[in-house]
């Protein structure tokens, strides 16, 4: 259908056209020179030693967990409310994805005091997610790794350009995940990068993103290598160079574009004041958020099937931001005894709704929005 309010928007313009265009006329379409450009100015961005460009944040993430050694036997804690690549990613290297509750039903992300608890002599990994661009308390989670000889891992996919304590997402452990899919901050379609400030994890990463080889295709076209050796077991996560192209660009828009969603979330915060039905999580944030989605949650006796039809009807689109993954059917042999104690991770998987966000919105979208939320409540 026609959306009056689309759940997200491509806040794209002729330049994503150009940079794509260049790419094609260069005759060159694998990962070279615009891919290590997009590393070079990534890795700037973060302010993080090593960048490298990636398929998607999915294989970003397996790949930080095999270079990390991840296997059968080991424990990494996570949070539940998340994309289940966030939990799948662990399960792929062989290790179990042990789950740790949010902070609080204002602030929905894991909890390091849970994440604590969580502990046992199995535990090798912490995996952390930036939960709708609003970072988690990465430097007491990073303290609680380092003082349990623990590796973190940061699931970035909601915040780049997202910062806490002054450093950039994805800088505190020793790897960062981050996604440029199509509704992302930073949109290519698909695509990711790996960041790292572990020269030992970054040469390995960068082995076994490309079959482990010691040369890449581009290297062995400018003349730089005539053959190659292979030195681990590894994958194909490259990506391409129009991807990189279009991320180049949308790099660029990447600070005014947030700021444009950070506008939208304080207009939907003000239009939501007084409307007992709703709340909004993440007031008064102490980091610099990206501001990813907007989910708010509604009260417990309000039924969020009828809410998304008549919104949907009214021509907003809505969507969920997450089913928790201990809730879904290839979950439930790997519970542990007693199932799973995540209360307020259950409380907001029943509730959230997410309302539509993209830079380009307009102020008189975000009132239909919510005016078509309120006449659905």
């Amino acid at each position: 259908m026609a959306w009056q309010v689309p759940l997200s928007d491509l806040a794209y313009d002729n330049r994503e056209e150009e940079a794509v265009l260049e790419v094609i006329r260069s005759r060159w379409l694998s990962m070279g020179p615009k891919t290590q450009a997009f590393e070079e100015a990534f890795r700037e961005l973060t302010g993080a030693k090593h960048a490298f460009a990636v398929s998607n944040c999915t294989t970003g993430l397996h790949l930080a967990a095999a270079a990390l050694g991840l296997h059968a036997g080991d424990e990494v804690i996570c949070p539940s409310l998340t994309f289940v690549a966030t939990a799948n990613t662990i399960l792929a290297t062989g290790a179990t994805a042990v789950f740790a509750d949010i902070e609080s039903l204002d602030s929905w992300v894991i909890c390091p005091e849970t994440i604590e608890r969580c502990i046992t002599p199995a535990t090798r990994a912490v995996s952390v997610v930036h939960y709708g661009g609003y970072a988690a308390d990465v430097t007491a989670i990073a303290d609680l790794c380092t003082k349990h000889n623990l590796f973190l891992i940061e699931d970035c996919a909601h915040s780049p350009g997202g910062r806490r304590d002054g450093k950039h997402t994805g800088t505190f452990g020793q790897f960062g995940a981050f996604s440029f899919f199509a509704n992302k901050n930073l949109a290519t379609g698909e695509g990711g990068m790996l960041i790292t400030d572990d020269d030992d994890l970054a040469e390995r990463a960068k082995l076994m993103r490309s079959h482990g080889m010691t040369t890449l295709t581009w290297q062995r076209h400018k003349g730089h290598a005539a053959s190659y050796d292979v030195m681990t077991a590894g994958f194909n996560y490259r990506t391409d160079e129009i991807h990189a192209a279009l991320g180049l660009v949308q790099l660029e828009k990447l600070a005014a574009n947030n700021a444009k969603r950070g506008q939208h979330v304080a207009h939907y915060r003000e239009l939501l004041a007084g409307v007992d039905e709703v709340s909004a999580p993440f007031p008064g944030h102490p980091g610099e958020p990206t501001f990813h989605i907007f989910p708010v949650l509604l009260g417990e006796g309000v039924g969020r099937p009828a809410v998304i039809a008549s919104m949907k009807e009214a021509g907003v689109q809505t969507s969920i931001h997450y089913p928790p993954v201990h809730t879904f059917s290839y979950m439930n042999d790997r519970q542990p005894a007693g199932g799973w104690n995540l209360p307020l991770t259950e409380r907001v998987g029943q509730g959230v709704l997410t309302l539509p966000l993209f830079p380009d919105m307009t102020d008189a979208q975000v009132e239909l929005v919510i005016n078509t939320l309120k006449d659905a409540l």
